[in-house]
């Protein structure tokens, strides 16, 4: 394929930005020039402010190195989508982040193409926070092409379709007029009304593949509540989980919640002083990081005795590890 001028470097630039190094034969190849012609527009790079380096080899090569300046960056559609999605996460979830991230965010919005930019602000239109919790489950990755789908089906009220992976492994195809994304520090989740089921439902945004439109809005739907944040918490307080733990403390339940990490629908109050929580999760990890959110003045605790193994494990790990640093302090005294 030729390219003329323009779009020869522009491919050129993206070649560089995809892999460490680049021999000059190889780069002479896909962009269907000479070697000579390679070696002028890796000059002309250099002169934009491109710190393209030579490489030694048999046949020498190229690669892109860091600068002391910061050229214009080059992306394809989804990697600008996802920026723009993790800048605007992180101006809502990342304390002491949010004015940079929103300042970058406005600077990435104002040079995205009509195309992208409709999905982006599909996505802040869509998404919904919720209170984060302590630790993210093994593989909730989530592809930001998904969640800018989602996004815009939400925003335009599109019927959509999908595969889902349940809990349990199984695998179905859906079928869902879809409302909000709601995302924590661990998940995604899709609220949607599922067409089969008849019933509202919540779908984890990494367990969920190939999302496509049908062409069909809906009617958009109330929702059995006023906010589908708050929605989400209360239906997955009450989800099912492997590992149960409760337990009273001294704390009245604004404190402990934070303190705890916990879903609003997993603190009771007892009284001005004291509050109950219900804690539950698939990973006893959680559940030892809320422990010592709220350590030490947990009491009456009870719970499935399955998860007692594992905070043994993780409790004899800390041990070793005070263990280890009272025996470095030792060592310093010694030495002094």
């Amino acid at each position: 394929m030729a390219y003329d001028l323009p779009a020869r470097m522009l491919r050129l630039l993206s070649l560089l930005q995809t892999r460490r190094s680049w021999g000059g034969g190889e780069l002479a190849e896909r962009l269907g020039v000479t070697l000579r012609t390679v070696r002028r527009d890796i000059e002309r790079l250099r002169e934009m402010g491109y710190p393209v380096e030579a490489t030694t080899g048999t046949a020498g090569g190229y690669r892109l190195a860091a600068g002391t300046d910061m050229p214009p960056l080059l992306l394809d559609d989804d990697e600008a989508v996802a920026i723009a999605i993790a800048l605007r996460t992180a101006a809502n979830e990342i304390t002491g982040l949010a004015d940079t991230a929103l300042r970058a965010l406005a600077k990435l919005e104002q040079v995205l193409p009509k195309r992208l930019r409709h999905r982006v602000t599909a996505f802040d239109t869509a998404a919904h926070p919720m209170g984060s919790l302590p630790w993210a489950p093994p593989g909730s990755r989530v592809d930001p092409a998904v969640l800018a789908t989602l996004a815009v089906a939400c925003r335009d009220h599109e019927i959509i379709t999908f595969d889902y992976r349940t809990r349990g492994g199984a695998t179905a195809a859906r079928r869902t007029e879809p409302h909000a994304l709601v995302f924590e520090a661990s998940n995604w989740y899709l609220l949607g009304y599922d067409t089969r089921h008849a019933d509202w439902r919540i779908y984890r945004a990494d367990r969920l593949t190939e999302p496509a439109g049908t062409g069909h809005r809906a009617t958009p739907r109330e929702l059995p509540a006023t906010d589908p944040a708050a929605y989400v918490a209360a239906r997955l307080a009450v989800a099912p989980a492997r590992h149960h733990l409760h337990l009273t403390v001294p704390l009245d339940a604004e404190t402990a919640a934070p303190r705890a990490y916990a879903l609003p629908g997993r603190v009771h109050r007892v009284d001005d002083h004291t509050s109950r929580l219900d804690l539950s999760s698939d990973y006893p990890r959680d559940i030892a990081s809320q422990l010592l959110g709220l350590a030490p003045e947990a009491t009456d605790i009870t719970g499935n005795p399955d998860l007692a193994p594992h905070l043994d494990q993780l409790g004899t790990f800390l041990l070793d590890i005070a263990e280890q640093l009272t025996g470095q302090e030792h060592q310093r005294d010694i030495q002094t």
